[in-house]
């Protein structure tokens, strides 16, 4: 059966009007009324305070977890504000230690290149100090030498021996003809 053939039937087992087909009997109504009331007032006696604590303490619980999040948010903004001012100081404090040893190297530099440079000037003096004495010996012992083969030379071209004075005058001027030339 379809629904068409359905519809026939209904009309044809009664005429009932349209407002009869959509209310239900009133016994039946007036039994659905009450039954309404009793579960409303069930409701609104006993479910409904139950349900608005549930739904304030679970609001309360939400505004709770809300307030800890902002408040464990700022702790980490200062956190990490805290942190990046630590960095910031030790990025500072290596910088200036580096710049410290850096400026002591540079004056460790300069003090030994100081004072290499005194020492060998200190070797240059007393090279040259050794030099001096070695040219003073040599040539005291240059004039000693050149004074007696000039004075056995002399001896030889004159035939005779000089006295000592005769000697170192004839010494003294031949050094300074030597100092001359």
């Amino acid at each position: 059966m379809d629904y068409s053939s359905l519809l026939i039937l209904a009309v044809e087992e009664g005429e009932a009007s349209s407002a009869e087909l959509l209310l239900p009997a009133w016994p039946e109504l007036v039994a659905g009324i009450i039954a309404f009331a009793i579960v409303y007032f069930f409701v609104w006696r006993w479910v409904w305070p139950n349900m608005s604590k549930t739904m304030e303490a679970r609001q309360a619980a939400i505004a709770g977890e809300v307030t800890a999040a902002e408040k464990a948010k700022e702790e980490a903004e200062s956190l990490v504000s805290d942190y990046k001012a630590r960095l910031a100081d030790a990025k500072t404090e290596g910088n200036s230690i580096v710049e410290e040893a850096r400026q002591t190297a540079e004056q460790m530099r300069t003090d030994i290149i100081a004072k290499a440079e005194a020492d060998a000037e200190q070797i240059r003096a007393k090279a040259r100090e050794d030099a001096a004495g070695e040219k003073a010996r040599a040539l005291a012992d240059a004039k000693s030498q050149v004074g007696s083969i000039s004075v056995d030379l002399a001896e030889k071209i004159v035939g005779e021996s000089l006295d000592a004075q005769a000697h170192q005058d004839l010494i003294n001027r031949y050094l300074s003809d030597l100092e001359k030339l």
